[in-house]
Parts: structure tokens; C-alpha cells; sequence
């Protein structure tokens, strides 16, 4: 069997592993780890607090810092809704294009670097190489945003990390942050025909979002010179809201979820800041005026960091061997990248399917993808072992 046979197997059986992020990954880490430790890889896991997640850090080469890292992440979105024409826990393969939940975000980077792990362990490779396999990156990043602090932890250092996100193999060296939340609103109910005698949720919910979406207008001056982001402000977003009983009662509770995509940090918290004080000094004096218990509280679902670009760019560098490239791009989608940036590694995103595909029905890889994710890897393989 070639490895873009095996990959082409492994990957069948990564989809079947409904990982969806509501629900465990620990089958799929157990396949991982079997064929890991098959290959001669020293492996971590380590679970969430639930026990019902783990993220798996694998190492084949020397014991020594200054590793490079293939990351992904085992998770993936629901299909609930979504107008598949196949199952999509079972892989299905029509004109060179693998379908399944996953194929391209991102269990097809996934099945590359474990077909090739046993090539990796055959070689006499001058650095270690590292396989970070995470949990809950589509709900927050929170399985990457452990596995740092438990790296730190064991003292384990690597220098430089690939994450195989769904690029077309294409370099990308910069992403915008993606920070989310929830905010509540607890009002009083009461009778529709005396809405002076009660809080409506709604209604403060409804100015709040008025704010919010002003704030997001004052960010696009903001941009700096020469953004390469699409768009190249910082953008904010108002995804869902619910709140209220019927037409005829004052609503007591909404609830608003949203999220803001920072080009920089300090956008982030400009955004917040005006936010926290029309909250404090508008918002919630007005809504206890009449019910004391009335409140506005926000929970911060996720602050995932951007990936910055840098100038000197080992990754970068890297990458462009293996791949031909000369030239890297950035995207306004978000990714775990961030975090490993903020551990000290040089990273860059290059992977295999396109993320039109991501979330999407009928999700899909075509072969040709796994077969140049497969080169760069074999490449990677030989400088590693040069």
C-alpha cells in the first residue's frame, strides 16, 4: 500500500469517528495513539476536565528542544440540519473527491501525518517531530489553548509548527484573532401594556447591539496601513439572540451572542472597553432604576490570539522548500495557529482541501490535495533526516 493509499484508509476511518465538538474524540485519539505508538512515537495525552476529550502531543526523533510541530485538530462541526446526499460519518469517494464530515477541516491533514508517521520513525531525523492532535478547537480553541500550558509544563520547547488547516496547500502566514461571546440580559417581566413598570431584556439588548455594531464602524479607520485582511478592519458580528415569551409581555431575559475578528489587539479592546462603560454607565443604572436586580453580564466564550506575520519566519522558510512557494498570504478565518505563536514557536497554516468546503454539506477532499499534502510531508521527512 503507498502512503496516499494509506492516508486514503486512515482518513475512512477518521470520518467515522463522529467527533462533532459536543461529543467525545477519545475513540479517535485511541486510533491515533495505536498507530503512533506503532510507529516507535513517545506519546502524551491528556484529557479536559470532563474526561470525555484528550489532546494528543506524539514525538518520534531525539529528545531534545527545537522540534517542529504538525498540528490539527480532531473536532468538527455538526451536520444537523445540513442537506447531505451521503452519510457523512461514512467516507464516500465520487470523481477523485473523498466525502465526509471532517475530509477537508481537518481529519485529511490529520490521516497524512499518521500515513506517514511510519516513514517519519524509519528515518534518523536531526529534530524531533511533533504530532499535536487537539480537542475543541471549533468551539474556542480550548484543547490547543491546554496543550500549550502542559507543553510548558514537561519543558517540551519545539521551534517551529505546521497547522494543517484547509489552505488548498497554500502558505499562509497571518490570520485576524476571533474573540466570542455571550452577553445576558435579566430585566423584569410584566404586563405588554405597562412597559414603564417593567425591564424589557429585549429592548436593552436591542441598544447594546446598536452600540456594538457603531463600535464596529469606528474600528475600520482603525486598520492599519497596508492591512492585508479581507476585510482589512477588525470586524464585529452579531451571530444569535433570543429573548422574550410573546408580543404581550415584557421580556425578562435575552440572551446575544457575538464575536469580533481583531486585526490587532488593541481594537479588541477598544471595542470592550466603550462597551463596559455604556454598560455601567448608561445600561445598567437605567434598567435598575426600575427592578435593582436587573443586569447585563457578558462571558467570554473564547479569546483565541491571531497569527501575526512576521518579518524572519523559520516556518515560512520551511515551508516554501517544501512546496515551491515564494509567496504567503493571510486569511480572516481563525485557527489555533495564535496560540502556538504566543509559545514561542514559528508557524505558518498549509493544508489539504479548501475551507469553502469546511462546514458546509457534502464536505470534501480531493485526492490530488492529499497526494501534495503527502509530497510536502515526504520532503519534510528528508531535510528533517538530511
Amino acid at each position: 500500500m503507498t502512503t496516499l493509499e494509506s492516508a486514503r484508509a486512515i482518513l475512512s476511518e477518521l470520518i467515522a469517528y463522529p467527533t462533532v465538538s459536543s461529543s467525545s474524540n477519545l475513540e479517535m485519539i485511541a486510533y491515533a495513539i495505536d498507530l503512533l505508538s506503532s510507529a516507535g512515537a513517545r506519546v502524551l495525552m491528556s484529557r479536559d476536565e470532563t474526561g470525555t476529550k484528550a489532546n494528543l502531543f506524539a514525538t518520534l526523533g531525539p529528545d531534545i528542544d527545537g522540534g517542529i510541530v504538525l498540528s490539527g485538530h480532531t473536532d468538527v462541526v455538526p451536520v444537523d440540519g445540513q442537506d447531505w446526499t451521503c452519510d457523512p460519518f461514512a467516507m464516500s469517494e465520487r470523481a477523485g473527491l473523498l466525502y465526509g464530515r471532517g475530509a477537508s477541516d481537518m481529519k485529511g491533514f490529520i490521516a497524512c501525518c499518521l500515513a506517514m508517521a511510519p516513514a517519519f520513525a524509519a528515518s534518523e531525523l536531526k529534530r524531533p517531530l511533533h504530532f499535536a492532535f487537539t480537542y475543541d478547537e471549533e468551539v474556542g480553541c480550548f484543547g490547543a489553548r491546554a496543550l500549550m500550558g502542559e507543553l510548558e509544563a514537561a519543558g517540551i520547547n519545539p521551534s517551529v509548527a505546521i497547522v494543517g488547516e484547509p489552505t488548498l496547500m497554500r502558505v499562509i502566514e497571518g490570520h485576524k484573532g476571533c474573540y466570542e461571546y455571550t452577553t445576558r440580559f435579566t430585566g423584569l417581566e410584566g404586563h405588554g401594556s405597562q412597559p414603564d413598570r417593567g425591564v424589557n431584556a429585549v429592548e436593552y439588548a436591542v441598544r447594546y447591539i446598536a452600540r456594538l455594531l457603531d463600535l464596529g464602524e469606528q474600528a475600520k479607520p482603525r486598520a492599519p496601513a497596508g492591512s492585508r485582511f479581507s476585510p482589512p478592519w477588525t470586524t464585529v458580528q452579531v451571530g444569535h439572540i433570543e429573548g422574550g415569551a410573546a408580543r404581550n409581555i415584557i421580556a425578562g431575559h435575552c440572551c446575544v451572542e457575538w464575536e469580533i475578528r481583531p486585526v490587532q489587539t488593541s481594537d479588541a479592546d477598544f471595542i470592550k472597553d466603550d462597551l463596559a462603560a455604556y454598560v455601567d454607565t448608561v445600561l445598567k443604572p437605567a434598567m435598575r432604576a426600575v427592578s435593582p436586580e436587573a443586569d447585563i453580564v457578558t462571558q467570554t466564550i473564547g479569546e483565541v490570539e491571531g497569527l501575526a506575520v512576521m518579518s524572519q519566519s523559520e516556518a515560512r522558510d520551511i515551508v516554501f522548500e517544501l512546496t515551491g512557494q515564494s509567496d504567503a498570504d493571510v486569511v480572516a478565518f481563525g485557527t489555533e495557529a495564535g496560540l502556538f505563536q504566543a509559545r514561542g514557536m514559528s508557524v505558518v497554516i498549509c493544508g489539504p482541501g479548501s475551507i469553502d468546503q469546511a462546514h458546509k454539506p457534502d464536505e470534501y477532499v480531493a485526492l490530488d490535495q492529499l497526494a501534495a499534502c503527502m509530497d510536502m510531508l515526504e520532503r519534510l521527512r528528508m531535510k528533517m533526516a538530511g
